[in-house]
């Protein structure tokens, strides 16, 4: 072989290599659902907001793929329509809100069967359902220890409205069930009425607004599980409690909207609960990241409680914190509360 030749086979075989090179780099950047997890979001919403916000920090502090997927509709047809299309593009890891937790089921089941790793955040699915981990606030705990604060704030004697959010929630009827379970142990206080269905803030202040003034002075507090009616609800009242001579409405809410902590610095709304949609959009990011990474669950199915504050006139500016601390302790946690390491490769 002359030294021609010698030297073209030599600048082929460095050419081939830096082609394949050159394919592998454009190979993970045009299929980025080889390593990328999906964090969906079921619509446009606060709440959804700072989930997203949670798992964008967590892609940001780990390096990992994140791709986020905004649903259209609050209904399990449109969430299945959504995940299903990123599946067909090869995402094999999906952070999930279960809105139907029954509906969820036969999705999860889909996933789980083709090789995916799927957790659940916001809200439990139905027991059985496909998914190792649900990471949300303990609904039914949290809707009790607001009622509870209602009650105390009372004097444990009363009348509340109790003003419930989208009645496709799937906490919704546990926060209902919560907040009836309180009032049942206290002679003296009673639920005078229900409203409930609305998912915008217009609506739920209509239909507060229309029940305080049919109702008169019969209501003494009222309890809000969800965001947009707690917002309309301290809209309200920082009119009504600043009246002259009105009787004071007392109101413990869910979430921190900037309005409604205004209104309890104010002094119009005595409370809110904080969740921590950080905490689920953070947690259920790097629960996935471990999974894709070949980390196996301790059980087959785990709840993580991601906490709640009630939020006072007395930590109305220091909860954040509070809240932070939470998911950095869930989290510090998991390799040794949750999973078990990947499995030692044989030689």
């Amino acid at each position: 072989m002359t030294r021609n030749n010698t030297l073209l086979l030599t600048t082929l075989g460095l050419l081939a290599l830096i082609l394949g090179v050159i394919k592998l780099t454009q190979n993970r950047q045009t299929n980025p659902a080889l390593e990328s997890i999906v964090l969906y979001e079921v619509l446009p919403h606060p709440y959804f907001t700072g989930v997203s916000e949670g798992g964008t920090a967590f892609a940001k502090d780990s390096g990992a793929r994140l791709r986020t997927v905004v649903g259209q509709e609050s209904t399990q047809a449109n969430v299945n329509t959504n995940i299903e299309s990123m599946f067909t593009l090869g995402y094999k890891a999906f952070a999930i809100y279960p809105v139907d937790p029954a509906g969820s089921k036969g999705l999860f089941a889909r996933l789980h069967n083709s090789g995916c790793f799927v957790v659940a955040y916001g809200a439990q699915p139905e027991t059985g359902t496909e998914t190792p981990f649900a990471v949300a606030t303990d609904t039914r705990s949290a809707a009790t220890i607001a009622t509870e604060k209602l009650v105390e704030l009372m004097g444990h004697k009363g009348r509340i409205l109790n003003v419930l959010e989208s009645l496709t929630d799937a906490n919704t009827p546990i926060r209902k069930a919560a907040i009836e379970a309180v009032v049942a142990k206290y002679p003296d206080v009673q639920i005078v009425q229900t409203i409930g269905d609305v998912t915008t803030e217009q609506k739920a202040q209509e239909k507060i607004e229309s029940a305080l003034v049919a109702r008169g002075d019969e209501v003494d507090g009222v309890i809000c599980t969800g965001y947009t009616t707690t917002v309309a609800a301290a809209t309200l009242l920082a009119e009504h409690n600043r009246k002259p001579g009105a009787k004071f409405i007392h109101c413990v809410g869910l979430d921190t909207d900037d309005r409604v902590l205004a209104a309890i610095r104010n002094g119009t709304m005595d409370a809110t609960l904080a969740q921590n949609p950080f905490g689920h959009g953070y947690i259920s990011c790097a629960l996935l990241d471990l999974l894709l990474k070949g980390w196996q669950p301790m059980a087959d199915y785990q709840f993580i409680d991601s906490g709640c504050i009630v939020v006072t006139k007395e930590n109305v500016d220091t909860f954040p914190k509070d809240i932070q601390a939470m998911t950095t302790k869930i989290v510090a946690d998991i390799k040794t509360k949750y999973l078990n390491p990947p499995p030692a490769k044989t030689p």
